[in-house]
């Protein structure tokens, strides 16, 4: 995001909303198991309504992608996340930015798509501190 650890835990500027409001343990290899399916429907929009200055949201992983971009979604996190420019120019009020998880499961993901590191992070960049300059 190319912030400082400040402007990062800043309440005023930045939120942090996870798809559940509780851990929902780990899978049989020690990952997390994925958000419970009752959890986002249950407050998502009601906290989202709370924060009406809101003007991007940083969709990070699959099950924020489903839930933010619905339609827009691709077939795969890969298509998703490579449709940023059209997902970032297509919604509004607030704009999404679909991100893949960070990971260090993500590392061959990230390795096997240079892009995303090249093209997309400079523009997340870009977009945050300009948000943030003018807040």
């Amino acid at each position: 995001m190319g912030v400082t650890p400040d402007e990062f835990y800043d309440l005023d500027r930045v939120a942090i909303l996870p798809m559940g409001f509780c851990f929902p343990g780990l899978d049989a290899k020690g990952g997390d198991l994925p958000p419970r399916k009752e959890c986002a429907p249950r407050w998502r929009e009601r906290v989202l309504a709370l924060l009406p200055r809101v003007e991007l949201i940083l969709a990070v992983g699959q099950y924020a992608h489903a839930w933010h971009l619905r339609d827009l979604a691709g077939g795969s996190l890969t298509e998703t996340v490579a449709a940023w420019r059209r997902i970032l120019a297509t919604t509004s009020a607030p704009r999404v930015l679909p991100l893949p998880h960070p990971s260090w499961r993500n590392n061959a993901w990230l390795k096997r798509n240079p892009w995303f590191e090249q093209d997309l992070l400079p523009v997340l960049r870009c977009e945050v501190r300009r948000l943030l300059d003018s807040g």
